[in-house]
């Protein structure tokens, strides 16, 4: 995640923009958890395609103002060819799903903790804020992917659940810069 204080008005837009898709994401996942592979494939595809465009161009905004936005960059980079690759091949197997899923909720969870513990300019809010939604990223990246075998029910729960958490944090932290900001 950006930091709270340096960050742009379009990056705080692409913040909650980013925000809203969680949310959505995380809509989909709760409220309509018996959807099928393809279904989950297609929807966890639009949403990390998002995810990554947003944050890549969050990342670039960023350039100069900011000591971590390299990191913006390489996790949009990341998610984007996630996306590509379950649009590309939508045939994949849960298994695959899962570790990809895994991994991208791990690298997100890795970025967003470093980026803020590290970052100068973030508020002591958008720390706070950065760190939650970083380590339930990462740990639900590694529950993820160390109980692979739990049913495609509780898998799409778990991570509609960390969306529906995760996205009001990003339009918390777009409501901090904006205010910091000012």
């Amino acid at each position: 995640m950006a930091s709270a204080s340096s960050i742009s008005s379009e990056v705080q837009g692409a913040l909650v923009l980013r925000g809203i898709v969680t949310l959505i994401f995380g809509v989909a996942a709760v409220f309509w958890p018996g959807i099928t592979l393809l279904t989950l494939i297609y929807i966890f595809s639009a949403f990390i395609l998002a995810s990554g465009i947003i944050g890549l161009i969050s990342g670039i905004l960023s350039v100069g103002k900011g000591d971590w936005w390299f990191l913006q960059i390489i996790l949009g980079i990341v998610e984007l060819g996630i996306g590509v690759y379950l649009i590309r091949h939508v045939g994949v197997s849960f298994a695959t799903l899962v570790l990809l899923i895994g991994f991208s909720l791990i690298i997100r969870g890795i970025v967003g903790v470093v980026g803020a513990l590290f970052e100068k300019a973030t508020t002591a809010t958008g720390r706070v804020l950065s760190v939650i939604a970083g380590l339930l990223a990462l740990v639900v990246g590694i529950v993820i992917l160390f109980q692979p075998v739990a049913s495609g029910v509780a898998f799409v729960w778990i991570l509609g659940i960390y969306a529906l958490i995760v996205g009001p944090l990003e339009i918390a932290l777009a409501a901090d810069a904006r205010r910091n900001s000012n």
